[in-house]
């Protein structure tokens, strides 16, 4: 045995771009794309990406290069996923939300050489090069085209201000027998993508093509996708491409549904026109497609809703699972490239009432099949903690999904990505007996009062059992007594909110939580701010809660 040793034969590097190759023969007439009145099909979508490949490699985009897009859910965004790296490249994926400063200061830490622009964003991306140094050499533009979207007032003015090339004139210019790019490594670089920064500064997320290729495969096992489903995009691919189903989609020959902003609305007619079985988005998401009260929205066949990034609140689920949607719950982050935590659903669950069902979903489970081991830690001790559901610890990881590191940032990335072999997320949960996850809170989002440890997620997880609130958040607030007591930020429902005032909810909460648990503060918004992924902005609600300034002791004793 011991003479055995691999050989090119057996050890070709991972990289899901072969996944399209195949797409093209095995799943050739089949439709992959659908946007509006465009429809691609998978040979179409495998050329047009060999076309623009060449393209972009004909513009001196190579190995090691970056190249950004700045683009919501269109056939474009979807094929740059295939193109990009098809050439050596790194694709970075830039969340269509943040302003021109944000956007500039990622186009220069990456140094960028190649920009993708929707025309929707086209100033948005003007301004942010305009922000560069002077001495920098900016990156080279191209404008994405779309009938769905008019040009800005002067429709010359959008190609000779900046832009230098149109996408489809790259496409129809490229050579359809383009020999893509292999990875000389499996662990050369293939994304960077900037963390969503709920918590803190963004960082720059590097993955390899194998981390790629794993999370991949282990993301369509552990949801059951079948072959042909038909997926609509409702989670923006810029947010860890797509949780990997950009490169999914091709592995099982999907149809992409491409939608350029959520709209309940026209997600329910594109539920119903496309036949759909497959959405993945953020609880928010879940939350206003539960609030329709359209008979014709309840579903005539079952939509499995693929969620993570927060624990969907159980009310919440009740709601949006009445209509005809099947929820999965998971867990993941941009440092693993997509969900790597799921609730494993058990049979014996089924007999269960409708609140314990939704109570067990709402916790994040058990590693996914490509995660290698999966623990609770003591943050002193680095000891797993007990499986009693109660004591808590931060939630460590390994396997081949783990992010090569932060570009530029070796001392983040050896605080995150330690010398003992695990990945800390930041995270703190609890183990149960059955060997099951639950996140509880953030590290930064504990609130420590009195000496005790108050997690934001058991308050706010009461709070959304308030029929009269619409979103919650808690963070600490500054006690001269306490150190910190529980700040509870809430929007209200439009009727049974009206006259809710900070006594009723504190009331509330009283006869449901500890006493130190109970929040001190009330503070009332029409609406709480969020990530363009739907994941609400603690740091800027910390903020809020630390300029109003710290409680009197009278108010703590």
């Amino acid at each position: 045995m011991d003479q055995l040793k691999p050989s090119p034969a057996n050890s070709c590097p991972l990289t899901p771009l072969t996944f399209l190759e195949r797409a093209a023969i095995a799943y050739g007439e089949t439709t992959s794309i659908i946007y509006n009145d465009t429809t691609y099909t998978w040979s179409q979508t495998h050329r047009r990406c060999q076309q623009l490949a060449s393209s972009i490699q004909s513009l001196g985009i190579g190995r090691g290069h970056v190249v950004s897009v700045v683009a919501p859910n269109t056939p474009a965004m979807y094929e740059l996923h295939f193109a990009v790296p098809m050439t050596g490249a790194i694709l970075n994926t830039i969340n269509t939300r943040l302003d021109a400063h944000m956007i500039s200061v990622f186009l220069q830490h990456s140094e960028s050489k190649l920009v993708f622009v929707d025309k929707q964003f086209q100033s948005n991306v003007i301004q942010a090069i305009k922000r560069f140094p002077l001495e920098s050499q900016s990156p080279t533009l191209v404008l994405i085209t779309d009938n769905e979207v008019s040009i800005s007032s002067n429709p010359s003015s959008s190609i000779t201000v900046g832009f230098t090339q149109n996408y489809e004139d790259l496409v129809e210019k490229g050579d359809p027998e383009f020999k893509w790019v292999r990875p000389e490594s499996e662990q050369d670089p293939m994304t960077l993508n900037y963390t969503s920064g709920t918590t803190s500064s963004p960082k720059g997320v590097v993955h390899s093509h194998r981390s790629i290729f794993i999370i991949t495969i282990n993301s369509l096992i552990d949801w059951s996708v079948p072959k042909r489903p038909v997926y609509l995009w409702t989670l923006p691919m810029f947010h860890s491409n797509g949780w990997s189903f950009s490169w999914g989609m091709a592995a099982v020959g999907g149809t992409n549904i491409c939608l350029r902003k959520f709209n309940v609305p026209l997600v329910y007619h594109s539920i119903c026109a496309h036949n759909v079985t497959h959405m993945c988005g953020a609880p928010v998401l879940l939350n206003m497609l539960s609030k329709s009260n359209s008979p014709t929205h309840r579903l005539k066949t079952p939509v499995h809703f693929l969620t993570g990034g927060a624990p969907p609140p159980a009310a919440v689920l009740l709601r949006v699972e009445s209509l005809g949607f099947v929820v999965s719950h998971g867990y993941g982050f941009t440092e693993a490239a997509g969900v790597v935590v799921s609730c494993a659903w058990k049979p014996s669950w089924d007999r269960l009432n409708a609140e314990e069902r939704a109570r067990l979903k709402s916790r994040q489970g058990v590693r996914t099949i490509g995660v290698t081991e999966l623990d609770v830690v003591d943050t002193e001790s680095g000891k797993s903690v007990s499986r009693d559901g109660a004591t808590v610890g931060e939630v460590v990881l390994r396997g081949g999904s783990v992010m090569l590191g932060y570009l530029k940032d070796p001392a983040g990335t050896s605080e995150c990505v330690k010398s003992n072999g695990w990945l800390y997320t930041g995270d703190v949960g609890v183990v149960y007996p059955d060997g099951y996850l639950e996140i509880r809170d953030r590290l930064k989002d504990v609130i420590v009062s009195g000496g005790e440890n108050v997690c934001s997620m058991e308050v706010e997880r009461v709070l959304y059992g308030n029929e009269a609130v619409e979103e919650a958040a808690v963070v600490a607030r500054p006690d001269e007594f306490w150190g910190e007591t529980v700040c509870a930020f809430i929007s209200l429902k439009g009727g049974v909110g009206v006259g809710v005032e900070e006594g009723d909810v504190v009331g509330f909460c009283r006869e449901r939580l500890p006493h130190y648990m109970v929040p001190k503060t009330v503070v009332f918004m029409d609406e709480l701010p969020k990530t363009s992924t739907g994941k609400i902005q603690k740091f800027a609600l910390r903020e809020i809660a630390k300029s109003s300034g710290s409680l009197p002791p009278s108010r703590g004793t």
